[in-house]
């Protein structure tokens, strides 16, 4: 196998038997996972070689990108449960405990940046007002 296309399958990896429901669907499943590998490749291939870039940093890019999205997203969402839900927020020790997070990193994991960007994407403002020490964007 070429070193792209077996980044393609560690990044598209088949599904485990017993894992698809229904399992007739098992095929069709991994048929899916090799077109995505195609796919995969064929983008790996192209992005290196016109950016001249080994295709697993580009890889790695890539999922780093991903990951800051995400974390972006987790902020949001535990400003969200802490802000606005409700007229109570949700608990530290549960989001916490979903979001992988310390009780202590969820109180500190968002910031007035993400409590404006919540704001402006749901259209109303937190049900209860920060504190004037409230720690400042990130």
């Amino acid at each position: 196998m070429h070193p792209i296309e077996e980044l393609a399958a560690l990044r598209n990896p088949l599904p485990e038997p017993g894992t698809v429901t229904p399992e007739d669907c098992y095929a069709d499943a991994c048929e899916q996972v090799a077109e995505q590998r195609k796919k995969d490749a064929l983008h790996l291939e192209a992005a290196s070689d016109d950016l001249r870039v080994d295709p697993l940093l580009l890889a790695l890019d890539d999922l780093k990108t991903q990951k800051e999205a995400v974390d972006a997203e987790i902020r949001r969402l535990l400003a969200w449960g802490r802000e606005f839900h409700g007229g109570r927020p949700y608990g530290l020790e549960e989001l916490a405990h979903r979001a992988g997070y310390s009780v202590s990193g969820v109180r500190t994991a968002y910031s007035e940046t993400e409590i404006r960007q919540v704001a402006a994407q749901i259209g109303r403002e937190p049900n209860r007002p920060r504190r004037d020490g409230a720690k400042g964007g990130r």
